[in-house]
């Protein structure tokens, strides 16, 4: 398949990522974005860093009119258009519902209605899984585990279960049974089963990539709900102590958005007969207090201190990481990128950056809605 690609949400992060190595390949790539300021500044034009060879239409995706537009002539769909971030979904109940769930559903009738679209990729989320797998000391894994409000206003983070004491977390396959702990993890798995449903229906085959924590270049890094390197960007080039919940040790698989844009190329390119899901990862976990000081060191901000907040944030959940097993061998996915490389590749574009410290004004609503404890 070397014909029109469409990416909704294709002038953001991983989106235009995806387009650089779309046009490498071959292929002819057109993205439809909305283009919002959240994401993309007051201006709200067309980034500088979307590849000129990519054509924009300029539009919302819960607009049918918009969409059939973007679809002429299209013959795979990539679905990345989403509101994004744990928090702000806890109190734009309305908005993340909308743009995700209905946005989703506007694309696939669309689809269902094309007789042009012969592969649709989803970009679905580790936040479906709430909290990830775990073990005990006799070898028992556990999921669907979480942790009482009392246990959370008393400070105490780990995960135990009775009879079994503390858990270890262990990594985290597609077979996981959802675990929805947030708005923004019910309207992802919500676009991923559409998707899947809809190309069995159609027979049309469908794959939804299940993200971890993708970080890199291009980061809306004055979006206070964007990944949460950015987030730590944003408050060290301000000069700012970085907000970590809990105690910081929660552990999170840190991928890189150049590992995430081949494993979406790979997902284009398998020959498939059914629906499949796989995880995109590393295959490795850091704390979040481990990749906050690793950052710190490369901008030269080692002596701005974290802010331990030792609170819970409603939505959060204390480790999960990728079990990447499925696409390295269905996929022939292989991450390239190490942490360190990816951490100083972002090191150095975000010193030719400015940064809106929201960061402040975000935990603020949170806050006054007593979502956090």
């Amino acid at each position: 398949m070397a014909g029109t690609v469409l990416i909704t949400g294709g002038a953001g992060f991983i989106g235009s990522h995806l387009a650089d190595e779309l046009l490498r390949h071959g292929y002819r790539v057109r993205a439809l974005d909305n283009l919002t300021p959240q994401v993309h500044g007051p201006a709200a034009t067309r980034p500088r860093y979307l590849d000129d060879q990519v054509e924009l239409v300029r539009g919302d995706v819960r607009d049918p009119e918009t969409v059939q537009k973007a679809l002429a002539g299209v013959e795979a769909v990539y679905h990345f258009a989403a509101m994004v971030g744990v928090g702000q979904s806890m109190y734009e109940i309305e908005r993340y519902t909308s743009v995700n769930n209905l946005g989703t559903a506007v694309v696939l009738q669309a689809i269902a209605q094309s007789r042009e679209v012969r592969k649709v990729i989803v970009a679905s989320s580790m936040s479906i899984y709430g909290e990830g797998l775990y073990r005990d000391g006799e070898g028992r894994y556990h999921q669907g585990v979480h942790r009482p409000l009392e246990q959370l206003k008393r400070g105490e983070w780990e995960l135990s279960a009775p009879g079994a004491g503390e858990l270890v977390p262990i990594p985290t396959p597609e077979t996981k049974a959802p675990s929805l702990a947030s708005i923004y993890a019910l309207s992802k798995f919500d676009q991923e089963r559409m998707g899947l449903i809809v190309g069995n229906s159609y027979q049309i085959p469908v794959i939804a990539l299940r993200f971890f924590n993708v970080y890199g270049t291009r980061q809306a890094l004055s979006n206070p709900y964007t990944g949460v390197l950015a987030i730590f960007a944003s408050r060290l080039l301000n000069g700012n102590s970085p907000r970590v919940f809990e105690d910081g040790l929660q552990k999170r698989d840190f991928v890189s958005v150049h590992d995430v844009a081949l494993a979406c190329r790979l997902a284009l390119e398998i020959d498939q007969n059914e629906s499949q899901v796989f995880n995109i990862g590393s295959g490795t976990s850091h704390s979040v207090l481990e990749v906050l000081e690793r950052l710190a060191r490369m901008l030269d901000c080692g002596t701005i201190a974290p802010e331990i907040t030792n609170t819970y944030r409603a939505g959060d959940i204390r480790h999960c990481f990728a079990d990447i097993s499925a696409a390295r061998r269905l996929l022939g996915y292989e991450p390239r990128v190490t942490f360190e490389e990816g951490v100083a590749e972002l090191a150095q574009w975000l010193e030719g950056q400015i940064a809106v410290d929201r960061v402040t004004e975000a935990h603020a609503e949170l806050s006054l809605r007593g979502l956090t404890v």
